[in-house]
């Protein structure tokens, strides 16, 4: 079943190993999110297409080996390449990272056009696995970004606080992370948020315990939840809950992982949120580094320095596993450059701020604004040629009309839940975003 994390055997021993696009796999005690970007030549879209689409198949090799050991991996598909190698239109919210430009802090938007997640309880496969990928991919990609996660005590980051204590699980797990049928011909899939922060240690070890709590919003000893602010200054705990209008708490699953070297001096989080809405977490870090109100950013950004900022989808496993079996459609083999815009302060937007178009999009259509009932404002979507448009409706799924030579709609969504099914309550919420 697509999305299943496996079957189990006597004595907790796994039967199969769990199925590639799993978003809802278990917490591992080591990672690697590996950022790639592909070239621009038909022979290595190609090849990529073929890599791939034998994903599951690959994966199974390396998950063999040692099937307690949880190995899994997630790929996603930036907007760039999307057209090219997918040969589909865009997921209806897909579109390059958009920098977040606070008055003090700033989400920058760096390239990357696959992103792999790769997990397990073993650092040794997750090694094997990206060897043997690599090695299948050869030229037709470079390497963007490789971060290597471990997992700290008790599921903790680097800056001493349980991370992900507010993941859904059980049923609202499919619910926040998997698209539906607002836009079917994707359902099944999820939207990938990527970021790579780092830590001034030292700095925030100047911190009294009490006021890291404050900044967090939760004690850090037993990880209890603090009294949100009535005013005023807002906690990270807080500025990352993202409610509607009508009153609707919108939830991603992280995956955060620590990273880190004390030798080098290095110290990090690495961020990762899948989520059913792109926009939920655009929300979220809007509210981060702009401010609720704007001017009031979030006080973890005084603490952890974003270096990278790359967004993706990632499509159910029956849509991956067919990639390479339909026929090329004509149209570009990549969709711009992988600029998305920048949000600022200080024009009506979301979080008081709002998009400046950059010169080109990946999108070959408009992009989907945040939806009114999660922002003070309307988000103008950027065309391909940079200009900004009025919003084609007031939800979050509104795109350009498909043209006449548009390419097939892709086949009928998986009949399970796609990307990933009932994920145990092993992942804590994550402290970074």
């Amino acid at each position: 079943m697509a999305g299943s994390t496996g079957s189990l055997g006597s004595g907790g021993d796994r039967r199969v190993p769990i199925e590639a696009q799993s978003v809802d796999a278990p917490l591992t005690g080591s990672a690697v999110f590996l950022v790639l970007s592909v070239a621009d030549d038909s022979a290595s879209l190609d090849t990529v297409r073929s890599a791939l689409a034998d994903l599951d198949e690959l994966a199974k090799t390396v998950a063999f080996r040692d099937l307690g050991a949880a190995f899994t991996c997630t790929v996603a598909i930036g907007a760039r390449v999307w057209p090219g190698l997918v040969r589909r239109p865009l997921p209806t919210e897909l579109h390059p990272f958009r920098v977040v430009q606070g008055a003090v802090h700033t989400a920058p938007s760096t390239p990357g056009d696959l992103l792999f997640h790769i997990r397990s309880d073993r650092r040794d496969l997750c090694f094997e696995f990206e060897r043997l990928l690599l090695e299948q991919l050869g030229s037709a990609v470079s390497v963007v970004d490789e971060t290597v996660g471990f997992r700290y005590f008790d599921a903790r980051d680097l800056l001493g606080f349980v991370d992900g204590t507010a993941n859904p699980v059980g049923l609202a797990l499919p619910e926040a992370t998997l698209v539906g049928d607002e836009d079917p011909d994707y359902a099944g899939g999820s939207y990938v948020v990527v970021q790579r922060y780092t830590h001034p240690i030292e700095t925030w070890n100047a911190l009294t315990t009490e006021q890291q709590e404050a900044v967090i919003g939760r004690r850090k000893a037993d990880n209890v939840e603090l009294d949100d602010a009535v005013e005023g200054q807002k906690s990270h705990k807080t500025l990352t809950t993202i409610v509607d209008d009508a009153g609707e708490e919108h939830d991603i699953l992280r995956d955060n992982m620590p990273f880190g070297s004390p030798a080098s001096g290095e110290f990090g989080t690495y961020f990762i949120g899948y989520s059913r809405q792109l926009w939920v977490i655009e929300r979220m870090l809007e509210r981060m580094f702009v401010g609720d109100p704007p001017g009031l950013h979030d006080r973890l950004l005084d603490f952890s320095v974003a270096r990278t900022g790359s967004a993706f989808f990632a499509p159910s496993a029956g849509l991956l596993a067919a990639l390479d079996d339909d026929p090329p459609a004509a149209g570009p083999a990549v969709a711009g450059d992988a600029s998305g815009g920048v949000v600022a302060p200080g024009t009506p937007g979301t979080a008081g701020g709002s998009v400046a178009p950059s010169a080109s999009d990946a999108s070959s259509g408009s992009v989907a604004p945040v939806p009114p009932s999660a922002s003070s404002g309307s988000v103008a979507p950027v065309t391909s040629a940079g200009s900004a448009e009025a919003p084609a409706s007031a939800g979050p799924a509104a795109s350009a009309a498909p043209s006449a030579s548009a390419p097939a709609p892709a086949p009928a969504a998986d009949s399970s839940l796609g990307l990933g099914s009932l994920r145990p309550p092993l992942s804590p919420e994550r402290t970074t975003p």
